[in-house]
């Protein structure tokens, strides 16, 4: 391998030839060698530090003219697209373990940015940290990027992995309409209910996180940029801060905004944690879902089977036909992670102290991962399981038949103890509710309100159990 010298405080510093990173880059890849090649610092991160250092240069030059030429902007300014882009994506070599304040990557960015920019020049035009860095520090610039990122992350691609997820609902509870199967509560006998309705509370509970995620993206759109080292703004021109955001805001289509206070914005994570709050309550609710899933579908003859969900492949290594619900546990266990996540985040933001964070990279690693893992496994989950699931409706009626949760309506009718002894009476003769009522009442036809209570397509429903109500108030007290 070729090499070439560079030169920085601390003196020469061999760099490969054929990479644009420099001295710093080059020292910190050295310095911190654990998870090289596997705990890479994310591209999400890269991406938004083009999009800051494309920023910056534009603020810079509007309000700092002499120092930020129209040579020096256009030079930068097409460095940044190609790391916007992923192009230099091979320059960018450290890893999430590094200094937390995130020195090193940013410094990575200000040196790629540089060198790849004077090439473009075809002079030496461009400084790091005179040119790149201007107006900024990386105590500013890391916790930017960390928004920018976060934010890009949960409005492109987990937001929008939830409505595809949402829609494929919509389309089951309009395919399964009329399907009764019994209702359960503590994994035993309860009322029925239409597969619609259960399908709805699944789409109900990922809308609701949907709506979550929006209130927790709006405070990660205000932005530490142009608070410098400490918060105070040092070496940088008035309203650098607010213009610095416009200009992310104009690049990444999304409303940012510099933040108010600036020592808030370069020391606490909060907004992080809330965010990440949002991304656990989803993967809660994915873990709910998938679990359901995999219950209602545990058979094929001895589990519950109201429910077929597509066989992706043996489930089994030792029985022969066996198929496992393998992507539904594969979500539950993406979950898992998720949980785990919001623990290693945590610790890592209550870990900063002082005028800067000294744990920033444990934080933002483990937003990311799980913003990937929840928008990842939420398109998987549609479509390798519920764009394929369909309703057994024959076992699911059998299983509302049969099911003695209809003792409930029926107390309201025949008092508690009359309704214990029917549901007990058909649990011991392996009969249904009604047949075993109409045998203990000496096989008189039930009443029209009797009636309704055991046909369970019509109580399963929100009408048919408030007819039965309005009925009822008119029947006299047992």
């Amino acid at each position: 391998m070729e090499y070439r010298v560079e030169h920085d405080s601390m003196g020469e510093v061999r760099v490969p030839a054929d990479k644009y990173w420099g001295a710093q880059t080059e020292r910190s890849h050295n310095n911190f060698p654990i998870g090289v090649g596997i705990e890479t610092m994310p591209a999400e991160i890269i991406h938004a530090f083009g999009i800051l250092k494309k920023a910056a240069a534009r603020a810079n030059r509007a309000l700092r003219p002499e120092k930020m030429t129209e040579e020096k902007l256009a030079a930068i300014e097409q460095a940044a697209d190609e790391v916007i882009s992923g192009q230099l994506l091979d320059n960018f070599p450290l890893v999430v373990w590094q200094t937390g304040s995130g020195t090193q990557s940013n410094m990575n960015s200000n040196e790629v940015i540089a060198n790849r920019g004077n090439e473009i020049a075809g002079k030496k035009l461009l400084h790091p940290n005179d040119d790149i860095n201007m107006s900024q520090s990386s105590n500013d610039t890391f916790p930017t990027a960390m928004h920018i990122a976060a934010v890009c992350a949960l409005e492109d691609k987990v937001i929008p992995a939830i409505d595809t997820l949402v829609t494929t609902f919509r389309r089951l509870e309009a395919e399964n309409e009329g399907v009764v199967k019994s209702g359960r509560t503590h994994l035993q006998d309860a009322t029925p209910i239409s597969f619609p309705q259960e399908i709805s509370g699944w789409r109900s509970s990922l809308e609701r996180d949907r709506e979550l995620l929006l209130l927790a993206v709006k405070p990660l759109k205000e932005l530490a940029l142009g608070g410098t080292a400490v918060g105070t703004g040092l070496n940088t021109p008035k309203g650098f801060d607010t213009a610095v955001a416009a200009e992310i805001a104009k690049l990444t289509g999304k409303d940012f905004k510099t933040a108010e206070n600036k020592f808030h914005a370069l020391t606490s994570k909060d907004e992080i944690v809330f965010a990440h709050g949002a991304l656990k309550a989803l993967a809660a609710d994915m873990m709910k879902i998938a679990n359901d899933v995999r219950w209602l579908a545990s058979g094929p003859r001895c589990g519950i089977g109201e429910i077929r969900i597509p066989e992706n492949e043996p489930g089994s290594s030792i029985m022969p036909g066996k198929i496992n619900p393998t992507v539904a546990e594969l979500i539950m266990h993406l979950c898992d992670k998720v949980f785990s996540n919001a623990a290693g985040l945590n610790i890592g933001v209550h870990s900063g102290w002082l005028g800067s964070d000294s744990h920033s990279s444990l934080p933002l690693k483990c937003m990311l991962d799980s913003c990937t893992l929840l928008s990842d496994g939420c398109e998987v989950f549609k479509r390798k399981v519920i764009s394929g699931l369909t309703a057994n409706k024959e076992r699911s009626a059998e299983h509302a038949r049969m099911s003695l949760a209809l003792q409930m309506p029926l107390a309201q009718i025949v008092g508690e103890d009359k309704a214990r002894e029917v549901a007990r009476y058909a649990y011991d003769n392996d009969l249904t509710l009604e047949d075993a009522y109409t045998k203990l009442a000496g096989n008189p036809a039930p009443d029209s309100l009797e009636a309704m209570l055991f046909n369970v397509e019509v109580i399963s429903g929100k009408e048919g159990a408030s007819e039965f109500m309005k009925r009822l108030s008119r029947k006299p007290a047992v």
